[in-house]
């Protein structure tokens, strides 16, 4: 695991009555270069932290790199890590995918590739890369960078466009994830999955958990017992956020950041954390469980279930 986080580009905490916002003071805030997408929680070097992901593309649109970045929330620092994967040669090459979601579990953090599955990163074993090699998998002029390297491709028969976690109704993880797929229509699913527990499992698919909810461009979904939430994107505009049981989402009166994106659980601070990806707007926001209808008992939750 690395070490304690860094300081630096660290992003702005606002909180007002209604929710917790972190925003970007540097680069990051404009920037058409790198797009922030998938969010989740976990334990790192003991302390409670937000992972959010990025990926770069080129003028085309092509994607050339990808990270995360971990935001420690109580001092609103962050260390960024770079994804990658190790060629038949040992020769370590960015991670070129959209990161559209992300579900951290202990030192095994999975990323939603779109249309190429679910990719597996170990945690544990962040190298350090310097020189000419940091700068090409960062796709940055850093002269030294923290890499995760990619540790196995998880199939799916979905298009994997995100991925979020599954808690019960008490608050405590469930070793399970909801694998969805962006669709401009309204034919985008979500399924539910067990995690891979061992070497050599894939995600195998729970017995009637995936749902059609008919609502275009889904963004991401988590699960609190029997009550979904999910994020609709609306261009600049703000985003929705739906809930309800499977087969009857609704649309709920709190709105989501423009250009919204995953979602995340946060049983600790009693939150549902989104992000906006769009430049200028881009904002990392908690939205507290009160707003949200949603009961937890008292009593601190595990993170890395």
């Amino acid at each position: 695991m690395p070490r304690p986080l860094g300081s630096s580009g660290r992003p702005l905490r606002r909180r007002s009555l209604e929710t917790l916002d972190l925003r970007w003071l540097t680069a990051r805030a404009w920037t058409n270069r790198w797009y922030p997408q998938g969010v989740d929680l976990g334990i790192l070097d003991g302390r409670r932290t937000l992972a959010v992901s990025w990926f770069r593309q080129d003028r085309d649109r092509h994607h050339l790199a990808s990270r995360v970045s971990f935001i420690d929330l109580e001092r609103s620092r962050h260390r960024d890590v770079a994804l990658v994967i190790e060629g038949p040669d040992g020769e370590l090459e960015p991670a070129r995918i959209h990161v559209g979601g992300l579900a951290w579990f202990g030192d095994r953090l999975f990323a939603a590739a779109t249309m190429q599955g679910i990719w597996e990163f170990d945690l544990a074993r962040l190298r350090t890369v310097r020189g000419a090699d940091a700068r090409r998998l960062t796709g940055s002029l850093r002269r030294s960078a923290l890499v995760a390297v990619r540790t196995r491709i998880h199939p799916v028969a979905l298009r994997c466009s995100f991925l979020g976690r599954v808690f019960d109704a008490d608050g405590e993880p469930l070793p399970r994830v909801l694998i969805g797929e962006y669709r401009t229509g309204g034919d985008g699913r979500i399924g539910e999955f067990l995690m891979p527990a061992q070497e050599g499992d894939g995600f195998a698919a729970v017995e009637g958990g995936l749902i059609a909810p008919g609502i275009p461009h889904l963004q991401g979904a988590v699960r609190w017992g029997a009550t979904y939430f999910a994020s609709q994107s609306d261009q600049l505009r703000p985003g929705a956020l739906w809930t309800g049981p499977a087969g009857a989402l609704r649309r709920a009166a709190q709105p989501l950041p423009a250009g919204c994106q995953d979602l995340a659980l946060d049983p600790d601070a009693r939150m549902l954390w989104s992000l906006g990806e769009h430049p200028w707007r881009r904002v990392v926001r908690g939205i507290p469980f009160a707003r949200l209808g949603i009961e937890h008992p008292r009593g601190e939750r595990r993170l890395d279930g």
